[in-house]
């Protein structure tokens, strides 16, 4: 066993239905095989196991792990294509890049970059778009099953209005997709995710074609975008001849509890009482919006109709891989709503980073750090003599601690990240 001391913070309970941030200025936390076994003021715990290694996180704070909603492993190498808006950033900046994922040596080295992205902004599980090409996904997982994050991903599918490379038949589809689910959904860490791009790529056959593949793969996900810019809102309609975009997905049986959208930034009413009904998630993509010029996503909306939200960083378009930079964003979007926003907090943002992306994905033992619980984790230490040194260490309080965190706090602040128990940096 492994005695973990130091200033912990996390929400196991939810903000949004009156949980509060919960805070120790010393905490100790006991982790056997990568479980949490026992968690209370050190000074008590250090009592009852005088003899058992300590690891001791002076300065700082210990937080979950953050679990990333919304990330495309293809995009890596296009972040800070900027000044586009969402249609016009795929075809110049994204879709070219993905193609060169048919190399799957090229794919192999983007693989080893996605994941070092992930782990090294202390993301510990992700919900990840996939790569059109079989042979790229299985590169991403091989990269995740060795360095240690839990990935939710598969093979991304669209049978029009994509360059020739990237598009592929409803049959072929199911088939790949088939062999990759069974080569790694329930393998370690990975679970396999049911991957249409969006609508506009999609013909209702290959969409039925994921719903097959769906009831092929017992407690496999879907994931995909709705509702991102008004552009592609329109061209979806106009495709499917239909009012709503999320119909798209849910006439074929696509949405459910294992069920996540990427951005909804322009829901109908009804479109959110469906949402809310299947018990599917939306992924709130906030500096992607930004970049994207997409809108400024309804928050308050969801909550209202109790639609399940958490983050994501959807890296290529957002700015990176950090969930402390998309909490300050999803905080100044609410801002920017004024009196159609919600009143975010940092227990809020908190909460958002981590146990809903830890709901949304269905991992119940990963989020916070409660006993019981898988010890996935990050140590953010700021660099002595910084900003973010300066303003944690006088903070006023913890929920103050959690703000100037999220405000000043980047990458290259995690000092330590573990995954079950084990250190992955």
């Amino acid at each position: 066993m492994t005695i973990y001391r130091g200033a912990v913070l996390d929400t196991p309970e939810s903000p949004f239905a009156g949980g509060k941030l919960r805070s120790s200025s010393d905490e100790g936390i006991v982790v056997r095989d990568g479980v949490i076994v026992a968690r209370g003021p050190f000074a008590a715990l250090r009592r009852e196991h005088p003899d058992e290694d300590l690891v001791a996180l002076d300065g700082g704070l210990l937080l979950p792990g953050f679990v990333d909603t919304h990330v495309h492993f293809p995009q890596v190498r296009v972040i800070g294509g900027i000044g586009l808006p969402l249609l016009d950033w795929l075809e110049r900046r994204a879709l070219p890049e993905e193609g060169r994922l048919a190399d799957a040596a090229y794919a192999a080295q983007v693989a080893a970059d996605f994941v070092s992205g992930l782990v090294t902004a202390g993301t510990t599980a992700a919900m990840v778009f996939g790569s059109h090409f079989p042979a790229a996904v299985e590169a991403l997982f091989e990269s995740a099953a060795a360095a240690g994050p839990r990935v939710t991903s598969g093979l991304v599918v669209s049978d029009r209005n994509l360059p020739a490379e990237l598009l592929s038949s409803p049959g072929r589809a199911y088939e790949e997709s088939v062999g990759l689910a069974r080569r790694w959904h329930g393998t370690g860490r990975a679970r396999y995710a049911v991957t249409p791009r969006f609508s506009l790529s999609s013909t209702d056959a290959l969409l039925a074609t994921c719903a097959a593949v769906l009831d092929d793969v017992p407690g496999a996900f879907v994931t995909s975008h709705v509702n991102e810019n008004v552009e592609e809102i329109e061209q979806v309609k106009s495709l499917f001849r239909t009012d709503s975009y999320v119909a798209t997905y849910d006439r074929h049986g696509l949405l459910g509890r294992h069920s996540v959208l990427a951005h909804n930034v322009h829901p109908g009413d009804d479109e959110l009482e469906t949402l809310a009904a299947r018990g599917s998630s939306v992924a709130h993509c906030p500096t992607s919006n930004a970049a994207l010029g997409s809108g400024l996503f309804p928050l308050a909306r969801h909550l209202r109709h109790g639609v399940a939200v958490a983050l994501g960083s959807d890296v290529g378009a957002g700015s990176g891989f950090s969930l402390l930079k998309e909490g300050l964003q999803a905080y100044f979007t609410q801002q920017q709503l004024g009196p159609d926003g919600y009143a975010l907090t940092p227990a809020h943002l908190l909460h958002l980073a981590t146990a809903a992306g830890a709901a949304a994905l269905d991992l119940p033992d990963v989020g916070h750090l409660s006993v019981g619980q898988r010890f996935d984790a990050q140590w953010l230490r700021p660099a002595p003599g910084s900003t973010y040194d300066a303003a944690l260490r006088n903070a006023a309080g913890p929920d103050d601690a959690l703000g100037i965190t999220f405000t000043l706090g980047t990458a290259t602040d995690v000092a330590a990240v573990w995954i079950d128990g084990v250190a992955v940096r």
